[in-house]
């Protein structure tokens, strides 16, 4: 277990934020954490896999490659797996769970083929655990082993995390459509508000619902780690020692930054819906910052800055026929519905882009949006957009920088992720 190989998955867009996420936690040199397309990928330790699940905010899951060799049918997939030694990870009375996922793969059925893998891991435990061998159990499996195929190649995987990373274990209030806390702190790394080293500024996102950017930035700016409040796969199987992770744990509460008391808060949301409000304040609660956020009801359209010193606004407002949850600014409801429906949200974009551009001088504001003509509907020059995927949907976080009734000229921005760094900087909550 001193050097093994580890893959971690993420979004298409956040590899660079990851890698330089993975460095920071692990301590490795940036030039041995190889970013891949949609992942990371590093030769590291068993210790290093315990403190990824618990502080890595950008990735899906931390996975350790157990095999990687070339097939050209079921049967070398068979053999394949035959020969890890799975008896070294968990024992039979673990359930398990063997999901395929494949690239230009020549096989005409991805079932058969996991059927194959979970045959074959079957087979071996019959040998080696005196004809016992794990049960299958596609919900809540205890063990989770992916393989992936390309043209020629077969890589299998044991996740250690077990329920994805994103789901942090604080949100148990939503509404409709969630954001995933792994995007929201992709939207914080792209933004880079925790960059710098002096303190930090104002972050209001007034589009909240649940409030998943909001808490996520303000655990990250009170250094939480995002696995704290959630068990891990890991803690399953044979390599877990129970005193290594305790320690691992204590070390992350102890690295905490409290709020002094009598400390405004620097990290606003609000939402139209006072529902959303109140499921953003139980959630916050439970993430342990509910000190540190100031939530509030209120219109995008309407509301003003929630604080003098010009900040930044982040959302990812919604769109199509989600629009009018966002905020109907002076009409009804239903006639809000309509209008926004029939100019697919353009009218919204135009009245909040007028909003901020009257109130708002001096803040900088990143949109994260599926439709790439959203500059245009908000009569806004873009000064950088950074593609980013919120789950299948290609979307781009578009920056504005705002000033009195026009826009600055800026150079627009390509197709470019900022340089900036998700490295945590605790000390900045003074």
């Amino acid at each position: 277990m001193n050097q093994i190989q580890l893959f971690l998955p993420c979004a298409a867009g956040v590899e660079d934020y990851l890698s330089l996420e993975v460095q920071r936690i692990t301590g490795l040199p940036l030039a041995v954490v190889l970013k891949q397309r949609g992942g990371v990928a590093l030769r590291s330790s068993w210790r290093d896999v315990l403190l990824l699940n618990l502080h890595s905010r950008l990735s899906q899951r931390v996975l350790v490659l157990l095999s990687y060799t070339e097939y050209r049918n079921e049967q070398d997939l068979y053999r394949a797996a035959s020969e890890v030694a799975w008896e070294a990870w968990f024992t039979p009375r673990q359930s398990i769970k063997v999901e395929v996922t494949a690239q230009h793969s020549p096989l005409t059925s991805l079932n058969f083929a996991a059927l194959k893998i979970k045959d074959a891991l079957c087979d071996r435990f019959r040998v080696k655990a005196g004809g016992v061998r794990p049960d299958v159990n596609t919900q809540w499996p205890d063990v989770r082993i992916y393989a992936h195929l390309t043209t020629d190649s077969c890589s299998l995987y044991i996740d250690t995390s077990g329920e994805p990373l994103f789901k942090r274990g604080w949100r148990q209030d939503k509404g409709e459509a969630p954001l995933k806390e792994t995007l929201a702190a992709a939207m914080l790394a792209a933004s880079g508000w925790m960059d710098g080293d002096g303190d930090l500024l104002p972050l209001y996102d007034p589009c909240c619902g649940s409030g998943t950017i909001a808490i996520e930035a303000a655990q990250m700016a009170c250094n939480i780690a995002p696995g704290s409040l959630r068990a891990f796969a890991f803690e399953k199987y044979l390599p877990y020692q129970a005193h290594v992770w305790d320690a691992i744990k204590s070390e992350a509460r102890a690295a905490e930054v409290k709020r002094e008391p009598g400390q405004q808060p620097i990290i606003f949301g609000s939402d139209v819906a006072h529902r959303m409000v109140d499921f953003a304040q139980r959630n916050a609660e439970r993430a342990g910052v509910a000190d540190v956020i100031e939530f509030r009801g209120g219109d995008a359209l309407q509301r003003m800055p929630p604080c003098p010193t010009p900040g930044i606004l982040l959302l990812n407002p919604p769109y199509g026929e989600r629009i009018e949850v966002a905020g109907v600014a002076g009409v009804s409801q239903r006639a809000g519905r309509e209008q926004a429906q029939l100019s697919d949200g353009g009218e919204f974009f135009n009245q909040l882009s007028s909003h901020w551009k009257k109130n708002y001088a001096g803040w900088s504001a990143w949109v994260l949006s599926p439709d790439l003509k959203l500059p245009g509907k908000m009569r806004l020059k873009e000064s950088r957009r950074v593609p980013l995927w919120n789950g299948p949907i290609e979307c781009r976080l578009f920056r504005f920088d705002l000033v009195a009734g026009t826009m600055r000229p800026e150079k627009s921005g390509s197709d470019q992720p900022t340089k900036s760094r998700s490295d945590h900087r605790p000390e900045k909550l003074r």
